[in-house]
């Protein structure tokens, strides 16, 4: 493949610049809109939001850096990551030390899978039909939050306006996704957090005034510490299925780069890569926020701006981490409306749930998409479905201790998933009694 500027390649410094900029708002954007959302679960005052956020940008830049220089050296960019979101609205009862600890353990399980070279039995595992469940449950299990973020009950407009404007932003995407192109297309998360909230503000809320940050800037970074462990075996077991799909993440995103790079030394890159992820996450847990993963939204920005070079990525994470010090810049960001979170969300969402369904139909390419494999993926689905709108009266009933588990769709669904692969369709395949 044929491309400007290579892996290793040091670029003119004004076109650094820009190369950079460019990676650093497509990251910041992400940052922003998961930030929000788990700031608002977490704390109801605006200083412990905005400060997640700053955290948020503080964990990015520094795993960015340590990644391009000695981790996978590869142009990813590393961002929260949103299955670890599925775990926290599971665990949404627990204390937030509690949460967090979960993710200081999922850190370590990481650090000990890379490590140890285990990572070839988690690939075994994670089949294709595996794996299209996880990424479509991952929205599935959103969904009564991202419905919340739309109806917005304390925003003070009618819930039927808020769902019709959302329904028409993410047609509005849609359509824009249909028509752009290279970079454009990319950074459509972008200008919809821009366009959409003025959208918004102007047509239903004009009344709304832009809250603006007061409170501490420097030493704020001390506050909301996850100093108090706290395990929970339940919370940890719930946080253990989302770390291995961020694991199945990370892996599908450095390997996907090192294809199209055709790069040397892929085992170790990859080794490498998980490593830092995991010591991130470890990092992030103690911090009291979510962890970061490898996007892979990043092999199509390498092809559509002709740019693999990861020095690129060096002024992104000098803007972010410049960013998470200026704390009035970062809160005039979290006032971006709900209702547009909510709806970029589920574009997001839907993006997830098609890349599930290629996952499946790519493999039926070699294999056949048979019987089974669509009742692997349609039961673990309707499970995990089923169990993430079970009603409180229901849940409440199952015990504290095992509620993680048991009351969490995205695990009921993976682990459905899992036995009916791994036990059920193969061991029918041995015995020549799989269906046709």
């Amino acid at each position: 493949m044929q491309l400007q500027y290579g892996l290793d390649e040091k670029i003119p410094f004004i076109k650094n610049i820009l190369f950079g900029i460019q990676w650093a708002v497509l990251l910041i954007s992400t940052i922003i809109i998961l930030g929000r959302v788990v700031g608002m679960i977490h704390y109801a005052d605006q200083f412990s939001q905005i400060l997640y956020i700053r955290k948020l940008l503080i964990i990015s830049s520094v795993t960015l850096v340590i990644q391009i220089f000695w981790g996978h050296r590869l142009p990813l960019i590393p961002g929260p990551s949103a299955v670890l979101l599925i775990g926290i609205l599971a665990c949404i009862s627990f204390p937030v030390s509690v949460i967090y600890t979960s993710i200081i353990a999922g850190g370590i399980i990481i650090i000990i899978l890379s490590l140890s070279g285990l990572l070839r039995y988690v690939n075994r595992i994670f089949t294709a039909n595996v794996i299209s469940v996880v990424l479509i449950l991952i929205a599935f299990t959103m969904s009564p939050a991202i419905m919340d973020l739309i109806i917005d009950k304390k925003g003070g407009i009618n819930p039927s306006y808020n769902m019709l404007f959302a329904v028409v932003m993410i047609f509005i995407m849609f359509v824009f996704h249909r028509l752009l192109k290279g970079i454009w297309k990319s950074t459509i998360v972008v200008w919809s957090i821009m366009l959409g909230s003025m959208a918004y503000y102007f047509m239903l809320h004009s009344g709304h005034s832009v809250t603006s940050y007061k409170g501490p800037w420097l030493d704020s970074f001390l506050y909301n510490l996850n100093t108090d462990l706290s395990f929970h075996a339940g919370v940890v077991i719930s946080f253990a299925f989302c770390f291995i799909a961020l694991l199945i993440n990370d892996l599908g995103s450095i390997q996907s780069v090192n294809e199209i790079l055709e790069v040397k030394d892929r085992e170790g890159r990859v080794k490498r890569g998980v490593l830092i992820t995991g010591m991130a996450n470890l990092f992030a847990g103690f911090m009291g926020v979510i962890g970061p993963v490898n996007f892979s939204i990043s092999p199509g920005i390498i092809l559509s701006t002709g740019c693999a070079s990861r020095f690129t990525l060096v002024p992104a994470a000098v803007i972010m981490l410049v960013l998470a010090f200026l704390p009035r810049l970062t809160g005039a960001m979290g006032n971006i409306p709900p209702v547009v979170i909510g709806a970029i969300l589920a574009y997001l969402m839907a993006t997830q749930i098609a890349s599930g369904l290629m996952v499946a139909f790519k493999d039926a390419e070699g294999k056949g998409f048979g019987m089974e494999n669509g009742m692997v993926i349609g039961i673990s689905i309707f499970l995990g479905t089923i169990v993430t709108f079970l009603p409180d009266a229901v849940t409440d009933n199952i015990s504290p201790v095992l509620r993680p588990v048991f009351a969490n769709g995205f695990v009921a669904g993976v682990t459905s998933a899992v036995v009916m692969e791994q036990i059920l369709i193969k061991k029918g395949s041995k015995g020549g009694s799989q269906g046709k």
